[in-house]
């Protein structure tokens, strides 16, 4: 398979060197990632200035790479639109340090890039590993090499797979729906050497239905690997009726 390759975390972070050298031997690889850490960017694109691209050499295999001074977002779309010579069969974002669980999949790099690929029509991956501390990639590398294999060809161009690792050895895989997750105590307020005051973001996370062995959040809490099938289309449909009713009865 052709595969595309990003992620959130820089070129050189340890997460995707273990991805490609889990790949390399069995597909034909191309490497489209920030020139730095992009985390918690979201779906950003730059717009206001011109983006710089550098090639990567990976001396002794046939994996070619760029490294971009943008988004994760700007990546796929360079690399879909100017620097693969084909479309990709297959986009991996990862292999993510920390969780995209819940509703934090809305500011993550991670599974922006491989929405990216889903707006242009590519079947997408977005793999984290759940711990900012355990960095042991092994396990995740050669699940991403066994995901690959198992699910290339079931994938929907328009459903992406957010797969989510716990540390250690996990106890197997669900299938999950996304948690709700939201934050608390975000802001810690300081003051600068100037007396001027400034607030620093962090917060600790707030899961509002915990126990609920449906979703994603619970199923790493309990040592499981969670695999959450997710597309970009917001519309509540449900809604929609009801806001045609309501349109009926005001004569509109």
């Amino acid at each position: 398979m052709r595969i595309l390759i990003s992620n959130d975390d820089g070129i050189q972070s340890d997460g995707l060197k273990v991805l490609r050298n889990a790949l390399e031997d069995q597909h034909e690889l191309f490497i489209v990632a920030p020139d730095r850490e992009r985390s918690a960017t979201g779906h950003k694109i730059t717009v206001y200035r011109p983006l710089r691209v550098r090639e990567c050499d990976y001396p002794g295999t046939k994996t070619i790479g760029w490294e971009v001074d943008g988004t994760p977002a700007d990546c796929i779309k360079l690399a879909l639109e100017a620097l693969m010579p084909e479309p990709p069969d297959l986009l991996i974002s990862g292999i993510n340090s920390g969780p995209n669980l819940g509703t934090d999949v809305l500011y993550s790099g991670t599974v922006s890039a491989a929405i990216e690929g889903l707006i242009n029509g590519i079947p997408s991956i977005a793999i984290s590993l759940t711990s900012h501390r355990n960095h042991d990639y092994s396990y995740s590398g050669k699940l991403a090499r066994d995901i690959v294999a198992m699910f290339s060809a079931e994938i929907s161009p328009r459903t992406l797979l957010n797969i989510n690792i716990p540390p250690g050895k996990p106890k197997g895989i669900r299938v999950t729906k996304l948690g709700n997750r939201r934050y608390v105590n975000i802001f810690d307020k300081r003051t600068d050497p100037r007396g001027r005051i400034y607030f620093w973001m962090g917060g600790e996370p707030f899961d509002l239905d915990e126990d609920d062995p449906e979703t994603d959040i619970w199923a790493v809490r309990e040592g499981y690997i969670s695999i959450t099938p997710i597309h970009y289309d917001l519309t509540d449909y449900g809604y929609m009726e009801k806001l045609i009713e309501i349109l009926k009865k005001i004569g509109v």
